[in-house]
């Protein structure tokens, strides 16, 4: 089977709205819309094919990118490995200079249009904060667990993870999921007994155990999905039941598991070349690791004290 590598680029305009073009009827997929860009040519870098193609296709001179995410998806008779790119500083006003037609869109429009399979992936990585916070899993409604979470709801976390192995409050939990919604902050539930109908939440955080006893997505599509997963099968597991994100654990030593054996950088980064969707790295990590994550393809990092 053919195996071809390519690059798009994500432009965004002064309204954030996202450039989409769509392909032509010659092409294959015709008609389906995707990110601008094209096929890596012989000796050619990543970097160096989204100047290039970015330059042919709408006319545009790419003065900065960076690396925003990695993909590979299996079509009947091809696989595409992607490479996504911000493209933080170009020249010029993008045109469809090969006839194809563009438009700018936001984020919360782009499923009404017909997506390619690799784009309904890709929305989730651009919608998910780089940091997710999980709470410390116990002594809920002392003043020292809340004084947490409040200081959270105000520094810069726009993904919490109320995690609890016992049965809350409902009128506690819908309490912290108010908070959340005034400060714009999405709170996911990995409490104990989960229905996936609890209505004060954005949706649902799964233990490993939890996601191995299942074979298809448990919630709607509406709402988040994120799954716990220590190894490249766990993950890909994770994918195929619908995850929308995964966390992948340990990456490093930590102190309050000092027995587990981390995983290390680079099965951790196996994962994100193997994974569509968005991956959270957890187990030592710190704020000065979060550049690191990102340069490499990851979403971003996650922990209880990371940050």
């Amino acid at each position: 089977m053919q195996t071809i590598k390519a690059v798009v680029g994500v432009l965004r305009n002064k309204n954030q709205e996202i450039l989409i073009a769509q392909r032509r009827k010659s092409q294959f997929m015709g008609g389906f819309w995707e990110l601008p860009g094209g096929k890596i040519e012989n000796e050619e870098s990543p970097e160096q094919a989204i100047i290039r193609e970015l330059n042919e296709e709408l006319g545009i001179q790419v003065k900065h990118s960076s690396l925003h995410q990695t993909m590979v998806h299996h079509y009947e008779d091809r696989i595409v490995e992607l490479s996504i790119y911000n493209i933080n500083q170009y020249q010029n006003t993008p045109i469809g200079l090969e006839g194809q037609a563009i438009a700018w869109a936001r984020v919360t429009d782009l499923n009404n249009h017909q997506l390619l399979p690799t784009m309904r992936a890709f929305i989730h990585s651009i919608t998910l904060p780089n940091k997710y916070w999980i709470t410390p899993s116990d002594q809920h409604q002392s003043d020292e667990w809340m004084s947490k979470f409040e200081q959270k709801l105000t520094s810069g976390i726009g993904l919490i993870q109320l995690r609890s192995k016992t049965i809350l409050n409902s009128e506690f939990i819908t309490e912290l999921y108010n908070k959340c919604k005034h400060n714009s902050v999405k709170l996911l539930l990995n409490t104990a007994n989960k229905t996936f109908n609890e209505p004060s939440s954005d949706g649902w955080h799964l233990t490993t155990n939890e996601m191995l006893q299942l074979d298809k997505r448990p919630c709607t599509k509406d709402k988040l999905l994120g799954v716990s997963t220590h190894n490249l099968t766990e993950a890909l597991k994770a994918q195929s039941i619908g995850a929308d994100f995964v966390v992948i654990s340990p990456v490093q030593a930590t102190q309050t598991h000092p027995d587990t054996i981390p995983i290390g950088w680079d099965s951790a980064i196996d994962v994100v070349d193997k994974l569509n969707i968005p991956v959270y790295f957890l187990g030592g990590m710190r704020i000065k690791d979060l550049e690191k994550t990102r340069k490499i393809g990851a979403q971003g990092i996650a922990g209880v004290s990371a940050f």
